[in-house]
């Protein structure tokens, strides 16, 4: 990824999206581990220890959109002085008005109504809370945006336009985003690119112009998943995805794909832009 960029993060509830997201943060719970690689810049964040993701990563180098944003703001406190702690900690600015300023600038930047700055969680809107975590991420002017679900919970009419306001942080050019999310028509509407999740494995990553257009996917599970948008006639994948802890040896997809063979129960397929010993090879991409 690179500034001015939107990643799509898909793929069903459960199949490990946000656990991506929390080892990028350093966040897994202690019986977790990560594997491999994830560079920012120089830094691999899977190998930063916890005094470096404090300091540099979280905030600075990332900002964190959560899911559900009204439970992840401190319910005692206004906007205002969260905002202006935030600014605190991930900034130099210093001295009240100062500090007050940059508060407010990083509101005005995510579109949150000044005159709303001294209300509680409690008393925002869903639309609201969500503008007001924005801020919170921002204060730090982080190179990567990280949302997480930003669109639970919201109705039609509010995702559109808390998607458009995302894409709206990532046309600035200084910044990335890594959309995580199961709301098929939302990724859509934002990204350059889509990376397909499936059983903690990102089987399929392609342009999102192609991916929703022509000629469409190629990996069998993202062809299925296009079908729960809502101008596309509704096919369900039949079966059941496979429990994390216990994921067969070849492909995780195999016992739910009609194309599978003997090889996909066995073989591990190989990772890349596709992950499918038999991907889909659309006619215009046949020699």
């Amino acid at each position: 990824m690179g500034a001015g960029e939107c990643l799509a993060l898909i793929g069903e509830s459960g199949c490990g999206k946000s656990v991506l997201a929390s080892a990028l943060l350093g966040l897994l719970p202690a019986n977790a581990q990560a594997a491999g690689q994830a560079h920012l810049g120089d830094l691999d964040l899977l190998a930063a220890d916890e005094r470096t993701l404090a300091r540099k990563v979280r905030g600075r180098l990332i900002g964190l959109i959560p899911q559900s944003p009204a439970a992840h703001l401190t319910p005692v406190r206004t906007v205002r002085s969260q905002l202006e702690e935030t600014v605190g900690a991930l900034t130099d600015t210093r001295g009240r008005a100062a500090v007050r300023r940059a508060a407010e600038a990083a509101a005005a930047r995510a579109a949150f109504p000044t005159d709303h700055l001294d209300r509680h969680p409690h008393e925002l809107s869903g639309g609201l809370a969500q503008r007001a975590a924005t801020a919170l991420a921002l204060v730090g002017d982080a190179p990567l945006l990280l949302a997480d679900e930003p669109t639970t919970g919201l109705d039609r009419d509010l995702v559109d336009h808390t998607v458009d306001e995302l894409r709206r942080h990532v046309d600035a050019g200084r910044r990335a985003l890594l959309m995580i999310t199961h709301d098929l028509a939302a990724a859509e509407r934002i990204a350059d690119r889509v990376a397909v999740m499936y059983a903690g494995r990102i089987v399929e990553i392609a342009d999102a112009e192609a991916f929703f257009g022509v000629p469409g996917p190629r990996h069998p599970y993202s062809r299925g998943l296009l079908q729960a948008l809502p101008d596309r006639a509704f096919t369900p994948i039949p079966g059941m995805p496979p429990e994390l802890g216990d994921l067969p040896g070849g492909c995780s997809f195999a016992a739910r794909c009609e194309h599978a063979s003997d090889a996909c129960g066995t073989l591990p397929p190989t990772t890349g832009g596709i992950a499918c010993h038999h991907p889909h090879v659309p006619e215009d991409l046949r020699a």
